[in-house]
C-alpha cells in the first residue's frame, strides 16, 4: 500500500448480531445495511468473553481471557507495555492521530488512554459531574437535573422508557457530535484512527423521542423460547435474572416494547453513524476509510427467558462484525467462517501494515479470513474462572461449552439448529462429537498453559457456587455517586432505608462480581 488508511471503528454495547436489517427484516438500519452491501459481514462473529470489560479487554491486547487475566467486569486490564501493547498504541507509534469517544470501560482507571493520544470520555456509574465529559457537557447545558443521563437504572434497568434527554443531546448524539468536532479538526497530514464507541443498546433501553415511536410493541416478534428452555439456565442466567428484576415472572406485553425500545436505540445509532459516514463521504475520504463495526457481547431479550449476558448462547456471544474497505474487503461478501473480537487488533494492524510481531495476537487479519473462511478450525471463549467458569469452542458447524458452575456441557449443531433451541451433548448418535469437541478444547488450554479448570484429561468439578435463598436478595441499585446527595428529599427520606433514595450510600451485591 502507497498510504495508510484512515480507521474508524465503530463500536456498540450489548449489540446482538440479529440487530442488522440483511438479517432481520424488523431492523431499519439502512446505514448498517450500506456497509454490509459494501463490506464483508462476518456472520459467525462471537465475543471471546460474553460482558463489558474483560470483551473489551481482549478486544485491545487482541488476546483471549487466559493471556489477559481479566475474565469479568470486576478484573482489572493489564498495564500497557511495549510487550503487550494495544492496537491504539501501535497505531500511535505508526504515526496516526488516535482519538476516542464514548464508552471505553477501561479499568481501573476509566480515564486511562491506553494509547490514544486524546479522549472524550463517557461512561457509566460516574461518581462525580466532572469525570466524564457527557455528564459535564449536560449540566453546562442545563440538565443537572436529570440524575440518569442514560437511562433509570435499578429498579428499571430492563422496563424500556423513553429518555430524559432529547434526541440532540442524547449520548449516541454527542457521540457523533464529537466525532463530527474531530474530524473538522484533526491533523491532515497524518491518518486518523477514531474510535466511535456508543453506551446503547446496553440498558435501560431509553431511545429518545421520536425514535421511541419507530418500532410499535404489537408488531414485535416474541423471544425464542424452547420447549426446555430451563435446561439452557446455568447458575449466571439464575443470577443475572435475580439481581436486575426479572425474575418473577414473563409479561409477553413487557417483552415486546423492551424489544421495540432495544432496536430503536441500535437505529438512532445507526443514523448517527450516517453522520459520520456522509461527512467522511462529502470530504472525499470515505474509499481511503476502514470502518469496522462491532459490539462487546449481545442480550438475551427474553431468549430463553432470559436478561443480560455472561453466557455463550447465540443471542449473548454472536455479534455484529461488518468492514468497510474496497481495497482488502469485496463488497457484498458474507463470510461463515468463525471469527472473534480479537481478530480486529491483526485487521487493524495489517491494513495499515504495521508490525504486529510483538504483540503475541490470538486473532488472524479478517482480510485474510474472507478469502478463506476455512482457515482455521475454531474460536474460543472463557467467562469467569473456577467454580463459575464457562469455556466455548465454535467451529463453523459446532458450538461447544462447557459450564463449571453447573458441570454441564452443551453442543449445538448450528448447521440444522441454527437458532440452538436443542442441546445435543447427551444425545446418542451426537456423543462422539461432543467427546471430540470436548477433548479439542482441553488440548488447546493445555497447549496455551491454561491448565486451572483441568483434572487430567477432563474438566476439573468444582463445588457448586451458592445462590442466596431470599428472592430478594441481591436486587440491583445502581444510582450514579454524584447525585446521591440529590436524592435526599427533606422530610421524607430522612429515614429511608440504604438505596431507598435517602442520604446512606447505596449497598450493591457482593455474590455476583465472583470476587
Amino acid at each position: 500500500m502507497d498510504s495508510k488508511p484512515n480507521i474508524l471503528f465503530v463500536f456498540t454495547d450489548q449489540q446482538r448480531a440479529d440487530t442488522i436489517g440483511v438479517q432481520n427484516p424488523v431492523m431499519r438500519t439502512p446505514v448498517t445495511d450500506r456497509l454490509c452491501a459494501e463490506g464483508a459481514t462476518l456472520t459467525q462473529a462471537y465475543t471471546p468473553v460474553p460482558v463489558c470489560v474483560p470483551a473489551r479487554c481482549s478486544l485491545i491486547f487482541g488476546q483471549y481471557a487466559h493471556k489477559t487475566d481479566c475474565f469479568d467486569n470486576g478484573f482489572p486490564m493489564p498495564e500497557v507495555t511495549q510487550e503487550r501493547p494495544t492496537f491504539m498504541s501501535l497505531l500511535t507509534e505508526a504515526g496516526y492521530q488516535a482519538h476516542g469517544v464514548g464508552k471505553m470501560h477501561f479499568t481501573p482507571d476509566r480515564r486511562a488512554l491506553r494509547g490514544f493520544e486524546s479522549r472524550d470520555h463517557s461512561g457509566e456509574g460516574v461518581r462525580n459531574v466532572g469525570d466524564d465529559d457527557y455528564v459535564s457537557w449536560l449540566h453546562q447545558n442545563g440538565y443537572d437535573y436529570v440524575h440518569d443521563a442514560n437511562g433509570v437504572r435499578g429498579e428499571m434497568y430492563y422496563i424500556p422508557q423513553p429518555s430524559q434527554m432529547p434526541a440532540w443531546a442524547h449520548n449516541s448524539h454527542w457521540v457523533a457530535d464529537r466525532c463530527l468536532e474531530f474530524l473538522g479538526n484533526r491533523d491532515r497530514s497524518r491518518p486518523f484512527f477514531l474510535w466511535t464507541s456508543f453506551i446503547d443498546p446496553h440498558p435501560p433501553f431509553a431511545p429518545p423521542v421520536p425514535w421511541n415511536k419507530l418500532y410499535r410493541a404489537p408488531s414485535m416478534p416474541l423471544p425464542k423460547r424452547p420447549p426446555d428452555l430451563h435446561n439452557f439456565w446455568i447458575y449466571v442466567n439464575r443470577v443475572q435474572n435475580r439481581y436486575k428484576f426479572r425474575d418473577a415472572g414473563i409479561d409477553d406485553n413487557l417483552l415486546r416494547v423492551m424489544k421495540a425500545y432495544y432496536y430503536a436505540t441500535v437505529s438512532f445509532i445507526d443514523y448517527n453513524v450516517g453522520r459520520i459516514v456522509k461527512c467522511l463521504q462529502e470530504n472525499g475520504e470515505l474509499e481511503n476509510t476502514l470502518i469496522l463495526w462491532s459490539s462487546d457481547h449481545g442480550e438475551y431479550l427474553g431468549d430463553y427467558d432470559c436478561f443480560g449476558k455472561r453466557t455463550f448462547l447465540g443471542s449473548v456471544a454472536n455479534v455484529p462484525l461488518i468492514v468497510r474497505y474496497p481495497e482488502r474487503f469485496r463488497a457484498g461478501l458474507r463470510v461463515g467462517g468463525p471469527a472473534s473480537l480479537v481478530d480486529i487488533m491483526p485487521t487493524f494492524l495489517a491494513a495499515a501494515n504495521v508490525d504486529a510481531e510483538k504483540a503475541d495476537l490470538d486473532g488472524v487479519d479478517l482480510a485474510e479470513l474472507a478469502a478463506d473462511p476455512d482457515m482455521r478450525e475454531a474460536v474460543y471463549g472463557q467467562y469467569q474462572r473456577g467454580n463459575k467458569a464457562s469455556y466455548m469452542a465454535l467451529t463453523r458447524r459446532w458450538k461447544y461449552v462447557y459450564c463449571a458452575s453447573d458441570n454441564r456441557e452443551f453442543l449445538f449443531d448450528l448447521l440444522v439448529d441454527p437458532e440452538e433451541m436443542r442441546n445435543r451433548a447427551e444425545t446418542l448418535g451426537y456423543l462422539d462429537r461432543t467427546r471430540a469437541m470436548r477433548n479439542d478444547l482441553i488440548a488447546y488450554l493445555r497447549q496455551e498453559g491454561c491448565t486451572e479448570p483441568l483434572d487430567g484429561d477432563s474438566w476439573r468439578v468444582y463445588p457448586p457456587p451458592e445462590f442466596p435463598r431470599d428472592p430478594d436478595a441481591g436486587l440491583l441499585f445502581q444510582d450514579a455517586p454524584w447525585s446521591r446527595p440529590h436524592m435526599h428529599i427533606p422530610g421524607y427520606s430522612d429515614d429511608a432505608a440504604p438505596g431507598e433514595g435517602g442520604r446512606s450510600p447505596v449497598v450493591v451485591r457482593a455474590f455476583v462480581s465472583g470476587r
